[in-house]
């Protein structure tokens, strides 16, 4: 099967800091992967070693089939989609939700170029997807944050990429917001043509049933990975939050509370 990530002793240094240690990771296509660990573990080091804006200090890399030191950086990062809250504050507050939508095809701030017809039947048919249609022709800065990432998420799939890396997307949304856009990632998910998935997070809880590996993430160091049902139990978490935990599965999905 096709390999989308394929990491090898991959290390990354600044001065005497070790950043991150040996990973060895391996995504195959349309195998959907939970990176889960608490902050400052590693985990955006490790996304910016995958989208080639770090370059590891020692180890080796390949997405998407392309060996990192033989392939065009700028060209490959089209094929690849990130998703984070942080870009919510680059885009301009007063465009429109579809012109939002619609500039990840061309990966840029703002919409400079003449969209054509078949632009915007894709930006709405994902925005439909992602159940949020009713948001078509509002101003970006109306809508609220969970609104917000469904939009961001359907940009990144406007330019077709083979990877999308999902990091904290329900970072400060409440409940109902959360499980909203959980939904909907659970919906896309489902479909054929969607890509390979990472989503990045903290909580067990966010960690769907789509998602059946996972990598543990601890000090730079990749501490337990495979499937995720071998991973999210008590004794595997107890040990890697270094303090006694209880991970029990509701629905497919799981929950930790402190033993």
């Amino acid at each position: 099967m096709e390999e989308i990530i394929h990491l090898e002793g991959v290390t990354w240094r600044r001065g005497e800091l070790t950043l991150l240690k040996d990973i060895d990771w391996r995504i195959r296509r349309h195998e959907h992967w939970a990176l889960l660990g608490l902050n400052g573990s590693g985990k955006t080091t490790l996304l910016n070693i995958i989208t080639g804006y770090y370059w590891p200090t020692r180890g080796e890399v390949n997405v998407l089939g392309q060996q990192f030191g033989q392939v065009d950086l700028r060209e490959l990062r089209q094929s690849i989609g990130w998703v984070s809250s942080s870009l919510q504050e680059k885009l301009y507050g007063t465009d429109r939700t579809q012109y939002v939508v619609i500039s990840g095809k061309f990966a840029t701030i703002g919409l400079y170029e003449n969209p054509e017809e078949s632009d915007f039947a894709k930006a709405g048919a994902l925005m439909t997807a992602l159940g949020c249609a009713h948001l078509w022709d509002r101003e970006y800065r109306t809508c609220s944050q969970g609104e917000k990432q469904k939009l961001l998420i359907a940009r990144a799939l406007m330019a077709n990429p083979k990877l999308l890396i999902l990091d904290e997307p329900c970072n400060g949304l409440d409940l109902f917001s959360r499980e909203r856009l959980l939904a909907s990632i659970e919906d896309l998910t489902r479909q054929e043509d969607m890509p390979t998935m990472i989503y990045v997070t903290h909580h067990t809880e966010e960690i769907l049933p789509a998602f059946g590996h996972t990598m543990l993430l601890r000090r730079g160091e990749a501490f337990r990975q495979g499937a995720t049902s071998d991973v999210l139990n008590t004794a595997t978490l107890s040990e890697f939050f270094e303090a006694p935990v209880v991970a029990e599965q509701h629905k497919d999905r799981y929950y930790v509370r402190m033993a």
